[in-house]
């Protein structure tokens, strides 16, 4: 892999991970478009760890919230200066509670996750459908919640989405938002609890991708690709995030939902004109 491989991964990364458009999608259409393996765990490997660099950035972008979490008090949610949207250590319960599922699917599911379902039928398929069920969910949203009313039930079902996340294509921010907008969260509550979420679960799985693949990276000669892939996804992930937010306060999600069925048929084109393999 060369330099400017993994600064173009690296970009995908960054860019896709905290949008609703799945960045195994984008990491893994771009390593084969480069000729690149997407086999032998190299593939998961390579999207978990570089995953760290857009974890940094949402780290960095969210240590408020991550500390009010940690260690604000709850506020009396009758007080008429509670703060609606600030978060305290009622979320941290949610938190932890919707980890749970995509932790659990993870250790089960693995082998499938990382073969045979990176296929690229598996992605546009995926990359399609969640896109259809973010649409309907979005159309039906009440948006009316703030981040103060998440309980651990909505913890749990939000959760629930993220488990779904694991099918490549799907998108974690994609399935955690869709589950979240389900609850009657505001698009940017959503998006900022979901961003919460998912800290812990992505973070455990590019370490632990990491420590598990560190021989191979090293014999790949990965080592420095992944170092400039992964700078490249914090800086851009930093962006995105800022981005979303921002878009979510005026807008609704259809821009992402259109995005997704044209990657997925785009993808399905080039398989079908043989520039792709599936």
């Amino acid at each position: 892999m060369s330099d400017f491989q993994a600064i173009v991964l690296g970009f995908l990364q960054g860019f896709s991970e905290w949008l609703p458009v799945s960045s195994t999608a984008h990491v893994a259409v771009g390593l084969r478009l480069f000729g690149l393996s997407d086999a032998g765990g190299l593939g998961a490997a390579f999207t978990a760890v570089s995953q760290l660099g857009s974890v940094l950035a949402a780290l960095i972008y969210f240590r408020k919230d991550i500390r009010s979490v940690l260690a604000r008090p709850a506020a009396d949610g009758d007080a008429p200066s509670a703060p609606a949207d600030q978060p305290d250590r009622r979320l941290l319960l949610p938190v932890v509670i919707g980890s749970l599922p995509v932790v659990a699917c993870g250790v089960v599911f693995k082998h499938a996750i990382e073969g045979p379902l990176r296929g690229m039928y598996v992605v546009a398929a995926s990359m399609m459908s969640f896109a259809l069920i973010l649409a309907w969910t979005e159309s039906r949203a009440t948006l009316r919640r703030k981040l103060a009313s998440v309980t651990i039930w909505d913890g749990l079902l939000i959760g629930i989405g993220q488990m779904f996340s694991l099918i490549p294509g799907a998108s974690r921010s994609g399935t955690t938002i869709t589950a979240a907008l389900a609850t009657g969260l505001e698009r940017a509550t959503a998006a900022r609890f979901s961003f919460l979420l998912s800290l812990p679960a992505v973070t455990g799985a590019g370490l632990y991708e990491l420590a598990k693949h560190r021989h191979d990276i090293v014999a790949a000669n990965m080592a420095r690709p992944l170092l400039l892939a992964t700078a490249m996804a914090f800086v851009v992930g930093y962006a995105s995030i800022d981005f979303l937010l921002r878009f979510l306060r005026r807008h609704p999600t259809y821009v992402f939902v259109v995005y997704r069925v044209v990657v997925g048929a785009i993808i399905l084109t080039l398989i079908a004109l043989g520039n792709l393999t599936p």
